[in-house]
């Protein structure tokens, strides 16, 4: 590396000039390339120089292999070779200069840690390992009411303990680029998670991310009672905007194509599917969604009858007493085909003319966190109140049916159960409840949340209390997070 820095003029790509994307160095002759906008391939390909070090850590990058290569040796050169650059840095800026050092990251003073000889005889004479057993609070603390920010503070108990969120904060995966982070919102979850997670039994004050949110979205700015369903979808694009996404993020997995964090975990695809009656014609779109909202009896929108195990059955893991709504009737009811009616006749792609059709939504990518908004609170022209009707929901809960791929299954809006019910890829654990006690005018948000896999704690501010899984699911319900099973790391 010192010798390719003597060798060049300037450490920069040579042919668009800049010297960030992530430059490397061919290791056959002087030349420096991005690879970020992929000009380092381009020599590669060009000259047949298949392998390129990363100046910025000293990565071996091979590209008839496609990938970086680990050499114990070859790291063993790469940190004695940094050490002289430091040296030459400190003591000759004639030779290297300060610039040239510092844009190839060469200067970049970073060591990994490893053991000593002296550590690893400590541990092997010491083989006990602190483990976090079931009865563990890491993770519990409650959060200050700082006047009427109860719907704050559920939400973020919600958002602290989604596994994967967990474990990308915890792990310091954010990486700032804001210029000035302490108006980053993702900063400030990351310091919410260290918070939670530092054993600290205190209450947390969460005035810093108020304040944040009452910057990045003044709708919900003031002190009065605000819905917990909307600071979610407040917060998570505030997060989203704040996160750094990937360069090729159109090409992410997600129907927002994009790959922040927030978007891996919490964005599906829903699939709408508008059939024409007279030529039977489909017209299909996707459109992102961050949660499904659902309507409940007792609303003004007339509601899809109970399901067939209603008297007494259990359907995807829901007891159903006779009478109760569950979760599944909703999801039924969300799914199920809708005639649009005369007063909405579309113009069909396939007759050229106005035709009336049916609507089908159905689940095209399912998300790693299912949000599911069951609509309590109903304002109109004419009516505002809440609904209290009880709906039972599941511990865990099998998505297949509602797949756009399980779209056959179900025939005239009957129930029908699939036949690849038993894909793992699509069934969900619980793993935090919202609950509004009180009346639309006067209200109080509290939340349940999973420790491990068999705890559960309700959560009211300040106060945690230990809580029974019937606690849980006895509660009426405003929003219910699930985690993809498979996902899941405990």
């Amino acid at each position: 590396v010192c010798f390719l820095l003597f060798q060049a003029k300037s450490c920069i790509c040579h042919m668009c000039g800049a010297h960030l994307n992530r430059l490397h160095s061919c290791l056959y002759c002087v030349f420096f390339g991005c690879f970020t906008k992929k000009h380092i391939h381009e020599h590669a390909k060009t000259k047949r120089h298949n392998l390129a070090i990363d100046l910025l850590y000293g990565g071996i990058y091979c590209f008839m292999c496609q990938d970086y290569i680990y050499d114990k040796d070859m790291e063993q050169i790469a940190k004695e070779e940094q050490r002289k650059a430091w040296k030459l840095q400190a003591f000759t800026p004639t030779v290297v200069s300060h610039y040239q050092c510092t844009m190839t990251g060469i200067g970049e003073k970073y060591s990994t840690w490893e053991p000593t000889k002296r550590e690893l005889e400590l541990l092997r004479h010491n083989p006990k390992r602190r483990k976090i057993t079931t009865n563990c609070t890491i993770g519990l603390r409650g959060l200050i009411n700082l006047g009427n920010t109860c719907f704050m503070n559920c939400i973020v108990q919600a958002l602290t303990h989604t596994p994967l969120l967990r474990d990308f904060f915890l792990s310091d995966r954010h990486k700032c680029e804001m210029q000035s982070p302490s108006s980053c919102l993702v900063c400030e979850m990351s310091t919410l998670f260290q918070e939670f997670y530092s054993g600290h039994r205190s209450p947390h004050i969460p005035y810093r991310l108020l304040h944040l949110v009452w910057t990045h979205a003044r709708h919900l700015a003031g002190y009065e009672q605000q819905d917990a369903h909307e600071f979610l979808i407040a917060a998570l694009d505030v997060l989203h905007r704040h996160c750094k996404g990937d360069d090729n993020g159109k090409k992410a997995n997600n129907p927002n194509h994009c790959n922040c964090i927030i978007d891996q975990i919490f964005t599906g695809g829903l699939q709408s599917d508008v059939t024409c009656q007279v030529c039977h014609g489909v017209s299909t779109t996707i459109d992102p969604f961050w949660d499904i909202s659902l309507d409940l009896p007792g609303s003004s929108t007339p509601f899809w009858p109970l399901s067939p195990g209603s008297d007494g059955s259990v359907v995807n893991g829901e007891s159903h007493v006779s009478g109760t709504t569950t979760l599944t009737d909703c999801l039924r009811r969300f799914t199920r085909p809708e005639h649009l009616g005369s007063s909405a006749k579309i113009k069909c792609s396939g007759c050229h003319s106005y035709q009336e059709s049916t609507k089908q939504l159905t689940m095209k990518k399912l998300p790693i966190v299912a949000c599911f908004h069951l609509k309590r609170f109903e304002h109109s022209a004419k009516l505002r109140r809440k609904i209290t009707t009880y709906v039972s929901f599941p511990l865990e809960l099998d998505m297949t049916p509602f797949m756009a791929s399980s779209k056959e299954s179900r025939m005239n809006g009957q129930y029908q159960q699939p036949t690849d019910s038993l894909n793992n890829d699509n069934k969900y654990s619980l793993f935090a409840v919202v609950n509004h006690q009180g009346t639309l005018e006067s209200g109080h948000y509290t939340s349940f949340i999973r420790q491990h896999k068999d705890q559960w704690f309700k959560c009211d501010d300040a106060i945690i209390t230990k809580a029974s899984i019937k606690d849980v699911l006895d509660s009426e319900g405003y929003l219910l997070f699930y985690h993809k099973q498979f996902l899941e790391y405990e």
